[in-house]
């Protein structure tokens, strides 16, 4: 999203980015479009890299991010190395220690029970026969639980969304669990026959982001700018440019860029 890249220089002003202090975020390894695309190890598109690029230039910073596995990025804030998470709620970090401070909710999180179009939706998830269902690894699905524990489905975890939705994709398995934004940005690139539909709503969260208290980092000013960002409908404006649907032949390019991704 070049446009945004250019508008954020020109509001920090004549400062070079090198001499601005940084904001350091914490980015999931295991994120996928559309909220981050990594090449090398580092953001470089998606909902969360404009989120990210546009918080830090309205708090004058040099955004900076930290890629680690899911898992560590409690820790990481809680040790200091990063200074934002965002894309999570409270009751993710859990036993949280440290001193934090939360923004409202800024996105709206869906998880459904996804399928092929040819496929029934079931009235209730008791009504679909004992199978595999693909998931991502490490993730716990509240409403899925008791089905798993007992047997009736197994689960087919894969590292992360997108991997989900390319097995399912090939038929490895026939129902499979999805965020909306991920199928959104899946089926953007799929002929309007072929895109997968959600079957069933599984969980629905409100998602946000956390900024330690610390001297040397502008909490209440990170706090601000998300509020405003969410009011002025610019949060919804980045995730809906990473979500339409594309046209025929950006279809085709979509489709080669995932596969040589996926290499």
């Amino acid at each position: 999203m070049r446009w945004v890249l250019s508008l954020l220089m020109l509001y920090i002003g004549q400062l070079p980015a090198t001499e601005l202090p940084p904001l350091r975020f914490a980015v999931a390894d295991s994120w996928t479009m559309p909220l981050v695309r990594l090449e090398n190890n580092q953001p470089v598109e998606g909902i969360m890299f404009d989120l990210m690029n546009t918080l830090a230039s309205r708090v004058q910073r040099r955004p900076e991010f930290h890629v680690m596995p899911r898992l560590r990025l409690q820790a990481g804030m809680e040790r200091g190395s990063v200074d934002v998470r965002c894309f999570v709620m409270p009751s993710w970090s859990s036993g949280q220690s440290g001193n934090f401070s939360w923004s409202s909710p800024l996105f709206q999180q869906r998880d459904w029970l996804v399928a092929h179009p040819r496929e029934t939706a079931p009235a209730n998830l008791e009504q679909l026969p004992s199978q595999v269902i693909g998931a991502v690894l490490g993730f716990h699905y509240p409403a899925l639980q008791a089905h798993f524990d007992n047997g009736h489905f197994k689960r087919d975890d894969a590292r992360n969304q997108l991997q989900v939705l390319q097995k399912l994709q090939a038929g490895r398995y026939r129902y499979a669990v999805s965020s909306q934004l991920s199928l959104d940005w899946f089926n953007r690139s799929l002929p309007e026959a072929q895109r997968f539909k959600p079957v069933a709503l599984l969980e629905e969260q409100a998602l946000s982001c956390y900024v330690r208290n610390d001297p040397g980092v502008p909490t209440q000013g990170i706090l601000r700018s998300l509020e405003a960002m969410k009011k002025s409908g610019e949060i919804e404006r980045m995730v809906k440019h990473h979500t339409a649907a594309l046209d025929s032949q950006t279809q085709v390019d979509g489709i080669a860029h995932a596969s040589e991704d996926d290499k």
